[in-house]
């Protein structure tokens, strides 16, 4: 059974909106921001007082129902109340008042909005108010006549767009701030109507006859019919130009699917008016507004800043269209001319270069030779090429993939029917442009070739269109061929001085080619053409200010950005980001990079770094951009996804200790809690080498989250006193901040394991991770029951991590005492097999081969002591790759991750057995899986993960591998090693010899041949290719 999601019903429906919203804007767009936030707020409280619900408020607009229309009425009233109130304490200039319509009508809802004749007959009601007045349609008025005692004026009845019969509105005339008009009863204006619309036909009549007497008479322009504009009222002074809008032709066909066309036909006459230099034309942004709104010819002129004015209507019928124009001196009330046309479609490119003509004459706009040429060029013959053009621009104007990508197929069957239609290739190349440039395509580099091609192509077929030079402007500027798209955007203005929308779009090449005041002047002038200009006119202006010093305008421009745009859009937030940290307001930098990661939580450096978004031609300004960013807190990577399993990262327990000797109980603690739960296949957890970068630091758990690519942290602390611990601990999800759990241990310091045991369950049961038998002995497993022997061996673990040849020789030495007071203790083994290893890996050792020696028998001592330490059998698989026995090593890698699911450091090592193996291929995923769980890995993942690349063939990747390994350890032998094999193998061997100066520096000594005879690669050709590199390099 089909289900629909929407309902009809009867509803009271308010609207309301601001008269010279437009004026207030522009004059003081922050007050006036300001202003229109309070009093919607104030607005809204009183609507949900009168039981209503606000419906959508975009712009000055607020729509509102009530079940009530008493309710909707006296909340209407209430609110003029309250508004003359406050406007009366305010400048005239600055008083925003505001008209409100009121309607009972049918509506459909679906999900929280309401549309159809009930909410269009309110939108046309409230077009009749004046400003601080309230007008009500018959069906509220029938409803409360005698219910409010109120006082009201029948304006008659009026004609709504799409309504078959007239509707009859009133003035609300009785409350306090009211229009200053007599207050007629609602019954004396029904009986007066006969007489009035008696007088009215009269007066039609005599009209008609003098209108006729003068047309066939007299060559003088008709007297004014229209209310006269006001110098003091224009929202701009006008130009010293000609100054035209041409309002929408209103669609008189009866079917709305219609409105491309009449919408087209308007737009084709504007672009060709744009192009004339000596007429200022204001842009189609602007005009559209007037969309089926009742609005006087004043008003526009007033409004827009312009003096003359051009409407009419299209009307279609199978090959007919019929097409009423006339143009009005807004200034005189005169029509300068009026035409009707009846015509075949095939003549409507005819007709439309008729309207131009006479429009220019009209005007008295001399034109070039040039311009006589564009205007009447004719780009299309075939009239069904140009129907699919209009159905494309129509569907091209929702910006979205789906929309873009159904326009690119209505044009492409334009240019079926005329391969030669000019518009119709650089319109197609806009789809490309938009898909490249918006992320919507795979192959950007590709859509952003074809847009190129196509804009050259409608230049070959007509090569003074202002629209493919402004294509191929962007497009270079996408690429970054700011010398290109800058000559592009020049011939571009010379081209459409009017055509505000190109204006505007070229200004950003000389934005970020270092013309910011260029590109400043582009804008203003476009938003002079277009005052109704689009939102993203703001954030040009904005940053073309901010790259002159000029921040406070730079700031106001991108707050009202911000207050336009998409409130789910992170890019305003961005942008003010960098400006306020630049103009010292660092506070509100960071509260706007915390607007930014609401709504991408993405977001980094590192990601804008790569991206196309700053394409500044002057790589310092990019690397301002970043550096403010930083400043202003943004993460310099992104935060890694989730994994499909409960994620947790345990941080480093704070000893809370007296004695700061004994940070080695807190951490080995953590150790131990992290070593257990790393064990169950069922969770994910991260390295220890990652949770303690955050030890004794002020962190937040969302920062760890983000950055570990974790939902669970668990903190806490450590407290020993004398024989005593206490111990805290707490599981928190860091997504919601919710505290899952937490538990306060206050024991006897030997009964430590046992506290250790009860976190670590409380935290699977916590996450509802279930064990296998398997891992439910691993997990429990104490390892010691000696508490002086555990004592000394987390002593000895925290000396081993410190990573140096003393620190390395001390824990030798404790890992024995721990052994000598359990000699059933595997860990201990372990550790001590450990430390012969370092001592091999880092040149320590005097006797290699003994080392190689101890190391093996310490590890497999360790192993039959517990057969499921993997980290011993990992550490015995690196022994077995320094001899070369590779599928043992490969044997003991595998059963490490087996028995410990989620040990970095095994997979990292289990990645560099199977590249020793002669298996690069298969180690680049084992590698990057130690990453993830280890994400901020030592210098060692990064060499290893480079070489792996290295001998895959894949360079690119190597090198950046390689250096991430170097950025990290400055002064480590290997990784200066491998960054000169990378550098030497991939043909880049001024690097190659840079980076073997390092090696010679950290070991003087250093011999190639010594240094091959520990690499034991099963390939002896891996093995001689990477000796060779480092020969190439200057190593002997």
């Amino acid at each position: 059974m089909v289900t629909q999601d929407f309902k009809r019903k009867l509803t009271a429906i308010f609207t309301a909106d601001v008269e010279g919203y437009s004026r207030l804007m522009r004059e003081d767009e922050e007050a006036t921001v300001r202003t229109i936030t309070s009093y919607r707020a104030m607005m809204t409280k009183l609507i949900q007082q009168y039981r209503g619900r606000v419906v959508d408020s975009p712009g000055d607009n607020i729509l509102a129902e009530f079940t009530s229309v008493v309710d909707a009425v006296n909340c209407a009233v209430e609110i003029q109340r309250e508004l003359a109130e406050r406007n009366a304490d305010l400048p005239d200039n600055r008083k925003m008042v505001f008209r409100i319509g009121v309607n009972l009508g049918d509506v459909i809802q679906e999900g929280e909005r309401i549309y159809g004749d009930g909410v269009n007959i309110a939108a046309r009601v409230e077009g009749l108010a004046e400003g601080g007045g309230i007008c009500i349609s018959g069906t509220v008025y029938d409803a409360i006549e005698a219910k409010l005692g109120l006082e009201y004026e029948y304006l008659g009845e009026q004609e709504v767009k799409n309504i078959d019969r007239p509707v009859r509105v009133y003035r609300v005339l009785s409350f306090p701030g009211a229009a200053a008009h007599r207050v007629i009863k609602a019954k004396k204006a029904v009986e007066r109507k006969w007489l009035n619309v008696a007088l009215a036909v009269t007066a039609i009549l005599v009209v008609g006859i003098a209108a006729l007497g003068i047309w066939n008479f007299s060559l003088r322009s008709t007297p004014p019919t229209e209310e006269l504009v006001s110098d003091k009222k224009l929202a701009f002074p006008l130009p010293d130009k000609p100054s035209l809008a041409v309002l929408p032709f209103d669609n008189m066909s009866g079917d709305p699917n219609q409105d491309y066309f009449s919408d087209g036909i308007t737009e084709s006459i504007i672009t060709e008016l744009s192009k004339l230099s000596n007429l200022f034309v204001i842009a189609r942004n602007s005009t559209f507004t007037y969309k089926g709104k009742p609005v006087k010819v004043q008003q526009v002129a007033e409004e827009l800043g312009v003096r003359y004015v051009l409407e009419g209507s299209v009307q279609r019928s199978g090959d007919r269209v019929r097409i009423t124009a006339q143009l009005i001196d807004a200034q005189t009330g005169q029509h300068l001319w009026a035409e009707n046309y009846d015509r075949k479609f095939g003549d409507i490119f005819a007709l439309q270069d008729d309207i131009n003509d006479h429009v220019a004459m009209a005007l008295q706009v001399k034109l070039t030779e040039g311009e006589m040429a564009r205007i009447r060029r004719g780009q299309t013959d075939n009239p069904q090429a140009y129907d699919y053009y209009l159905r494309g621009l129509e569907t091209y104007r929702s910006f979205t993939k789906e929309n873009n990508d159904q326009a690119r197929k209505l044009y492409e069957k334009t240019v079926e029917l005329d391969p030669n239609y000019a518009l119709g290739w650089c319109s197609i190349g806009w789809t490309y442009y938009r898909e490249g440039r918006f992320g919507w395509t795979d192959t950007p580099t590709k859509s952003l070739a074809l847009a190129e091609e196509l804009g050259h192509k409608a230049l070959t077929l007509d090569e003074s269109m202002s629209e493919a030079y402004a294509l191929l402007s962007v497009v270079y500027m996408a690429r970054r061929q700011h010398d290109e798209a800058v000559a592009y955007a020049e011939k571009t203005i010379a081209l459409a001085p009017n055509f505000a929308s190109n204006l505007a779009t070229v200004a950003i090449p000389y934005l970020y080619s270092g013309k910011p005041e260029v590109a400043a002047e582009l804008v203003q002038t476009a938003m002079r053409h277009s005052p109704y200009y689009p939102a993203w006119y703001l954030p040009v202006l904005g940053l073309a200010y901010r790259l002159t010093g000029q921040y406070d305008e730079a700031i106001a421009l991108l707050e009202s950005w911000r207050a336009r745009a998409n409130p789910r859009s992170a890019l305003p937030h961005l942008f003010l980001a960098f400006t306020y940290e630049e103009a010292g307001r660092g506070e509100e930098a960071q509260i706007a990079v915390a607007e930014v990661l609401k709504r991408n939580t993405k977001a980094s450096i590192e990601h804008y770094a790569k991206s196309n978004l700053f394409p500044y031609k002057n790589p310092a300004e990019i690397e301002r951009v970043l550096n403010s960013l930083r400043k202003a807190g943004l993460p310099e990577e992104p935060p890694l996804d989730l994994p499909d399993k409960p994620s947790i990262a345990v941080l480093a327990f704070d000893n809370m200790s007296a004695d700061p000797k004994q940070e080695y109980l807190a951490d080995g603690i953590t150790e131990h809690i992290i070593f257990a739960l790393s064990k169950a296949s069922g969770l994910f957890v991260i390295a220890r080498n990652s949770t303690f970068t955050y030890k004794n630091k002020p962190v937040k758990v969302q920062q760890v989250s983000r950055e570990l690519g974790v939902r669970y942290v668990v903190e806490g602390s450590v407290q020993r006193a004398g024989d005593h611990i206490r111990v805290t601990a707490q599981l928190i999800d860091a997504t919601t901040g919710a505290h899952l759990w937490s538990e306060s241990y206050v024991r006897e310091l030997r009964d430590v394991f046992a506290v250790q045991d009860d976190i670590t369950k409380k935290i699977l049961t916590g996450l509802q991770v279930k064990l296998t038998r398997g891992e439910q002995a691993r997990v429990w497993a104490k390892g010691t029951d000696n508490f002086e022997a555990f004592l000394k061996y987390l002593q000895a673990n925290e000396s081993f991590f410190q990573v140096n040849v003393e620190r390395n020789a001390l824990a030798r030495q404790m890992a024995k005492e721990a052994i000598a007071l359990d000699p059933e203790y595997a860990s201990a083994y372990a550790l001590l097999g450990k430390t012969h290893l370092i001592d091999l890996f880092f040149g320590w050792s005097a006797s290699p081969k003994d080392s190689i020696r101890q190391a093996m028998a310490l590890l497999q001592k360790a192993i039959a002591l517990d057969e499921s330490s993997a980290d011993a059998r990992s550490r015995l698989g690196s022994l077995y790759t320094m001899v070369g026995q590779h599928d043992k090593a490969i044997a003991e890698g595998e059963r490490a991750v087996t028995l410990d699911p989620n040990y970095a450091d095994a997979y990292n090592r289990l990645g560099l057995f199977l590249r020793f193996a002669d298996r690069p291929e298969e180690a680049i995923p084992v590698i990057k899986k130690a990453m993830r769980l280890n994400p901020f890995p030592p210098g060692l993942y990064y060499s290893n993960l480079g070489m792996a690349y290295l001998f895959t063939g894949k360079c690119e990747e190597a090198i950046a591998e390689c250096e991430k390994a170097l950025q990290l350890e400055t002064d480590n032998l290997h990784t200066h090693i491998t960054t000169t094999v990378a550098y030497s193998l991939c043909g880049r061997e001024e690097e190659a010899r840079a980076t073997a100066a390092g090696v010679i520096r950290i070991n003087p000594k250093f011999s190639c041949d010594y240094f091959a005879k520990r690499l034991t690669y099963k390939n002896q050709v891996d093995k001689d290719r990477f000796i060779e590199a480092l020969r190439k390099a200057g190593l002997k």
